[in-house]
C-alpha cells in the first residue's frame, strides 16, 4: 500500500530536484522482484527475443536490476537465453520466453497489459511532487510582460493574473462570449517556469498507473548519447521524465467519471485522469456551464482538492489512495462566478477575474494586427464606418471580432479570385453574415 504523501521517503531530492540516481539492484528500484518478473515476461510475450540491453531500455532499468530477475527466469524455466552471434559477448545474448513462459506472460497480460517503463513507487512520487510544487514558482511583472507581449489586454487584467499565478489558489476567469478568456487562460501557460520530473508510470497497490503522456508532457530530451543513458558518467533514473511544467486543457466534453482513475477493460490499462497529468502546472477547465455534468456538480467535486491539496482516486479493486493535488486550476465561463456555485466553494477560488469588452483604442490595435496577419490592407475610413455600426447596433467591441470578420473578408476574396480588401461594401457583408444581419 503506498504511505500517505505526508511521510518523508527514504531518499530526499531537495538539493536537486530533477537528479535521481539510477537504481543498481532490484532493492533500489523500491519495487517488488515479481513485479519486475512480470513486467519482463510481459514485454518478452509482445516482443519475441530481446537482448538485455534492449529490455533495459524498455524497462528504463540498468542491466544490473534485471540480471537477477532474468537469472530467476531462467532457473523456474519461464524464459531462456541464447547465443546469437560470433562475437562472444553479452552483445550476442538474447532472451525469449520458454512454453510455460508464454502462458504465464499471456496470463499476465490478460490481467494487466501494461508493459512499458518500470513505474516508481507512490511515495516516491508524492516527494518529487512536492520538490517541484507549481506552488513555489513566483511570477513577476516582468514575466508578464515577456509572456503577454505583442497582445491587447487590460494592464489590470494582467495584473491580477500574475498575482493570482503566485497564490497557490484556483482562478476564476468570467465575462461575455469573444472577449477573450480562453485566449488569456491558454497564454497562462508561457508563466509555468522551471522544469519538473514525471514518471513514466507510479505503482499503487500492486498496480500500475501510466502518468507521462506525451501529448500533455513536453519531454526535455536527455544529453548523453544514445547507449550511455546507463552508463556510470550518466546515472540518472531513465524511469522519470524531464519535462516542462504541464499545461491542461479541457472545455465541454468534460465529465466527472473523467476526473476518476478509470481501468479500460478493453485494453487493460489504467487511465490517469486529467488533473493528475496536470501535477507541476497548470489544469484549465473552459466553458465551465457547459459540461455534460452541472456547474454545481463539478464545483463538488473540487472542492476537497482545492482546498488540501489532495485528491482521491480508487483503483479498480476498490482500493482508495490519496495523492498530491499541486496544480493551479483555472475556471473559465461566460457566467457569473455566483451563478454556479455556492459561497462555500467561491471562497476557495482566489481570484475572480472579469474580462470584459475592449475599449476603442483596443479594438483599432488588434484589429490593424489581424488585418496585417490576414493580409488584408487596414482601410481606415472602413473601420470607422465598423465602430459606427458597433455604436449604432450597441454590439460591444469584443477581442473575437476582428479575426472573425476578416477572416469572411479573406474567405470572400479568394472565393471571387481577387486580392482581400477592407472595404465598406465587404465588410457589410461579413458584418451581416456574423451577426445573423442584425
Amino acid at each position: 500500500m503506498p504511505a500517505d504523501f505526508e511521510e518523508p521517503s527514504k531518499r530526499s531530492w531537495a538539493d536537486d530536484p530533477l537528479r535521481v540516481p539510477a537504481p543498481r539492484t532490484v532493492e533500489e528500484t523500491g519495487l517488488p522482484f515479481l513485479l519486475l518478473v512480470e513486467l519482463a515476461s510481459k514485454v518478452l510475450y509482445q516482443r519475441g527475443q530481446i537482448k538485455l540491453n534492449e529490455l533495459a531500455g524498455h524497462l528504463k532499468l540498468p542491466p544490473s536490476v534485471l540480471d537477477p530477475v532474468l537469472a530467476f527466469m531462467r532457473t523456474e524455466k519461464l524464459a531462456e537465453m541464447q547465443r546469437r552471434g560470433s562475437s562472444n559477448t553479452d552483445a550476442d545474448i538474447v532472451y525469449n520466453l520458454s512454453d510455460t513462459g508464454r502462458a504465464r506472460g499471456a496470463e499476465f497480460v490478460r490481467r494487466d497489459a501494461y508493459a512499458g517503463a518500470a513505474p516508481v513507487t507512490f511515495s516516491d512520487y508524492a516527494e518529487r511532487v512536492r520538490a517541484h510544487s507549481v506552488a513555489q514558482m513566483r511570477v513577476k511583472r516582468e514575466h508578464i510582460r515577456k509572456t503577454f507581449d505583442g497582445i491587447v489586454a487590460s494592464p489590470a487584467v494582467l495584473d491580477q493574473l500574475g498575482a493570482a499565478m503566485n497564490s497557490g489558489r484556483a482562478i476564476f476567469i468570467h465575462g461575455p462570449a469573444g472577449s477573450g478568456k480562453t485566449y488569456l487562460a491558454e497564454r497562462l501557460n508561457g508563466l509555468l517556469q522551471g522544469q519538473i520530473a514525471v514518471p513514466h508510470a507510479l505503482l499503487v497497490d500492486g498496480d500500475i498507473i501510466p502518468v507521462f503522456d506525451p501529448v500533455v508532457h513536453s519531454a526535455i530530451e536527455d544529453s548523453a548519447p544514445p547507449g550511455m543513458l546507463f552508463d556510470r558518467r550518466t546515472p540518472r533514473d531513465q524511469r522519470w521524465v524531464r519535462c516542462q511544467r504541464p499545461a491542461v486543457i479541457t472545455g465541454g466534453e468534460l465529465t466527472l467519471e473523467a476526473l476518476d482513475l478509470r481501468f479500460d477493460p478493453a485494453s487493460r490499462l489504467y487511465q490517469a485522469p486529467p488533473h493528475l497529468k496536470a501535477n507541476g502546472g497548470i489544469f484549465i477547465i473552459d466553458d465551465l456551464g457547459r459540461q455534460r455534468c452541472s456547474p454545481v456538480e463539478l464545483m463538488n467535486r473540487w472542492i476537497v482538492p482545492m482546498d488540501r491539496q489532495v485528491d482521491y482516486l480508487s483503483l479498480q479493486n476498490g482500493y482508495k489512495f490519496p495523492v498530491p493535488f499541486d496544480v493551479v486550476v483555472i475556471f473559465s465561463s461566460n457566467l457569473p462566478p455566483e451563478s454556479l456555485a455556492d459561497g462555500s466553494f467561491l471562497r476557495r477560488l482566489g481570484y475572480k477575474i472579469h474580462v470584459g469588452a475592449m475599449q476603442p483604442e483596443q479594438y483599432e490595435t488588434v484589429f490593424r494586427q489581424v488585418c496585417q496577419r490576414f493580409s488584408v490592407p487596414f482601410e481606415a475610413e472602413s473601420f470607422a464606418w465598423l465602430m459606427r455600426h458597433h455604436q449604432l447596433h450597441e454590439r460591444p467591441l469584443m477581442a473575437c471580432y476582428p479575426r472573425d470578420l476578416v477572416s469572411q473578408l479573406r474567405d470572400l476574396a479568394a472565393y471571387e479570385g481577387r486580392l482581400p480588401s477592407l472595404d465598406i461594401a465587404s465588410l457589410e457583408w461579413a458584418w451581416n453574415n456574423y451577426f445573423a444581419a442584425v
